[in-house]
């Protein structure tokens, strides 16, 4: 395999694969004798961080740990490297080597504020796409070539062109969640949290939003604008149903359940709050409420669970496979050897940057990232 993550051919993305090797925190496998050992010197730099993760991480299995967090972060320091780690990285990656913590965009963004030469994403393949795209004259590394994006996959830069030459006079709104390619063709990019302000933002009565269906679907309940839907879907949310949460109700009497605007619309209609990843993660900070359940990937529940020991947690999530390949092993080795560095061919990433920049030039929204449960539910088409 490669050691560059440039998955192209003649310009055209290739994508990504949908098996998972790794558990949530899966132990670090073993390594050669004397390799990255459990010292003195480690326990006396990392003992101390051992209580952030105690809730996840088993107090016998921390000496695996511990030489690789050790390590990783010896080696930002002497590479000059920042690690983007995004919500849905397991605890030990979020908690004690990130250095920026967020959704996808989020970190894209501070990384353009950094002075680091190398960025290493712990996340998948388009967050390290838009890290790169933000961030062209930076090191852009990825720790596993496998780690894709079954949203990212279901429409590629052709499926782009064909819309366009069908609806030449409907601007497009592109969820980051996408390839740099699909990016390029795009007219402006959007998150959860600005999804309904960006589409507003243009002033017509009529776009078509890819890759995500449902997110699609949920702006569309909350703007006059007429919406037209791709027809993908993330693999984690779309699982969630809406007897689901009435199950979940009814064995946890006065639950409050939170969803993220990637679920099927009905899950959204039984929800008491929806929102992007830190909506939700500011609804627990703000309210605290004593019992909550998260619809979003299970790490994203762990890891807002670390910041608010008080609330009660319960966790029916979906995981992510893709994220979870992502591990404190293959991050070590991807920093040490600075491998599979991300290439985007220069005039898709010229054009990808364009759609992205026009977002975040936009004043942030006034409500930002939340749905109304309540709002009416209008059918729209998908193509």
């Amino acid at each position: 395999m490669v050691d560059t993550l440039n998955n192209w051919e003649d310009g055209h993305w290739i994508g990504q694969t949908l098996e998972v090797e790794n558990g949530v925190c899966a132990v670090p496998k073993k390594m050669k004798t004397g390799a990255l050992a459990y010292t003195d010197e480690v326990r006396a730099a990392t003992d101390h961080l051992y209580e952030q993760v105690s809730t996840f991480i088993p107090k016998f299995e921390w000496p695996a740990y511990a030489p690789l967090v050790h390590a990783i972060n010896q080696l930002k320091k002497q590479k000059n490297a920042v690690i983007l780690a995004h919500n849905y990285m397991t605890p030990d990656i979020f908690a004690l080597i990130g250095d920026y913590k967020g959704d996808s965009l989020g970190l894209a963004i501070e990384a353009t504020k950094t002075d680091a030469d190398i960025i290493v994403q712990a996340g998948v393949h388009f967050m390290a796409e838009t890290s790169k795209i933000l961030c062209p004259d930076k090191k852009v590394l990825i720790p596993s070539l496998r780690a894709g994006c079954s949203l990212a996959s279901s429409i590629t830069g052709d499926d782009m062109r064909l819309i366009k030459q069908r609806y030449p006079n409907v601007p497009i709104v592109t969820y980051v969640n996408a390839t740099a390619d699909v990016k390029a063709e795009t007219d402006i990019c959007c998150t959860s949290s600005n999804a309904v302000q960006v589409v507003e933002s243009l002033g017509v009565p009529k776009v078509i939003m890819a890759p995500d269906e449902f997110l699609a679907k949920n702006v569309a309940n909350m703007t006059d604008v007429e919406i037209i839907a791709w027809h993908g879907r993330c693999e984690v949310h779309a699982r969630f149903s809406a007897t689901d949460v009435r199950e979940m109700r009814a064995a946890h009497p006065g639950v409050v359940v939170l969803a993220h605007p990637e679920c099927p619309p009905d899950v959204v209609i039984e929800s008491d709050f929806t929102g992007s990843t830190k909506a939700m993660s500011d609804y627990v900070s703000d309210n605290k409420p004593k019992n909550v359940i998260l619809l979003t990937e299970c790490s994203m529940s762990d890891n807002v669970a670390m910041a608010n020991p008080d609330v009660d947690f319960v966790r029916p999530c979906n995981l992510c496979p893709h994220m979870k390949r992502i591990t404190l092993q293959n991050i070590y080795e991807c920093l040490r050897d600075e491998k599979h560095e991300v290439k985007i061919p220069k005039h898709i990433a010229i054009k990808a940057r364009r759609a992205v920049q026009r977002m975040i030039d936009l004043p942030p929204p006034g409500k930002k990232g939340h749905f109304d449960p309540k709002a009416v539910h209008k059918d729209i088409k998908v193509i």
